[in-house]
């Protein structure tokens, strides 16, 4: 049976599948990713885990893989398919597709970014659906983005598109670990609610979901902390879509598991600040932590396959709520 090979690499573990024509999965697979042991076990550790897939697809189905897709996280020269910087990982200028190339005995490789392949995949056959124009912003530890144009994700012309993050919201505010103050994920983030809450509350183990907790109980305090955030999120939602002018907003990432305690503030606070920018709908995120491994089927196939809207279709009986091993 014709299938790809799709691989997400994260700091902490690796989700992989073998992915079908119509979107069946035939295999999936999980690993830690192992970044304690240095850069190049970890690139040594994505080369077997491939080769492992490849030769699963062989003895399984009757034939190679036809093209592989990869996501990692950092900074990706996808045109190269260089791994150009991660620095949980890491590494620095690995070339990352040549290498699975030769590996794979010379199938065609896509190298992509973990946050635009996922914001591939929720575009496609996620939150995303039937949206010509949309932006995909996960909330974690830090906030990335993704910029969905027709069916595919807009890179940049030097790999940074879609750094909503980095959009300084405070001027003059905390210092960011990129050079600037006041940037978006210093206030938004699961990590900036984290420190804020857990300085509130005076815990310094609370974090952001303890926040959310707190809020949904009626803590006045956590409820200045969660407005306070979603303010800024909000002004960074409001700039984006000033410049961009999305159909959709899909927010995903550990603080969208809030749920309404989120989108409701959420939604209110944008719709009070847009103007003359058409309001976007702003919904979750449908996919999960399934979304990188998903966008990379989706690279691989449109290696192969000039419809980009055929394969891994959701209301295949297959389609998975999570990939497990």
């Amino acid at each position: 049976m014709k299938h790809v090979i799709a691989l997400d690499v994260g700091g902490t573990g690796m989700k992989a599948a073998l992915v079908g024509p119509d979107g069946e999965l035939l295999h999936q697979a999980r690993r830690p990713t192992g970044r304690e042991r240095g850069p190049d076990a970890v690139v040594a550790d994505i080369l077997d885990f491939a080769a492992e897939l490849h030769a699963h697809g062989i003895d399984r189905h009757g034939e190679a893989a036809s093209a592989a897709g990869v996501a990692v996280p950092g900074i990706v020269d996808e045109a190269e398919g260089v791994a150009v910087y991660a620095a949980n990982l890491g590494w620095r200028d690995v070339p990352l597709r040549a290498l699975l190339t030769e590996r794979l005995g010379g199938i065609p490789v896509a190298l992509g970014h973990d946050v635009r392949t996922g914001g591939l995949a929720e575009g496609r056959i996620g939150a995303g659906q039937g949206a010509d124009r949309f932006l995909f912003v996960p909330l974690g530890t830090g906030i990335a983005g993704a910029i969905g144009i027709d069916g595919r994700v807009e890179a940049g012309a030097h790999g940074f598109a879609g750094e909503i993050g980095h959009i300084v919201v405070r001027p003059g505010g905390a210092p960011c670990p990129c050079g600037q103050r006041g940037c978006l994920e210093r206030f938004a983030s699961a990590a900036a609610v984290s420190e804020a809450w857990a300085a509130a509350c005076g815990d310094p183990g609370a974090d952001a979901a303890d926040c959310a907790k707190a809020v949904e109980s009626g803590d006045v305090r956590a409820g200045q902390v969660w407005q306070e955030a979603v303010d800024a999120f909000a002004d960074g939602l409001v700039t984006a879509l000033t410049l961009l002018d999305p159909r959709a907003l899909i927010i995903g990432g550990g603080l969208a598991e809030a749920g309404e305690t989120l989108f409701t503030p959420l939604r209110e606070a944008v719709r009070r600040r847009v103007t003359f920018q058409k309001l976007p709908s702003l919904v979750p995120a449908a996919l999960g932590d399934t979304a990188g491994c998903l966008g990379a089927g989706l690279l691989a196939w449109d290696l192969i396959d000039d419809d980009i809207t055929a394969p891994l279709n959701p209301s295949n009986p297959s389609y998975p709520s999570e990939v497990t091993t």
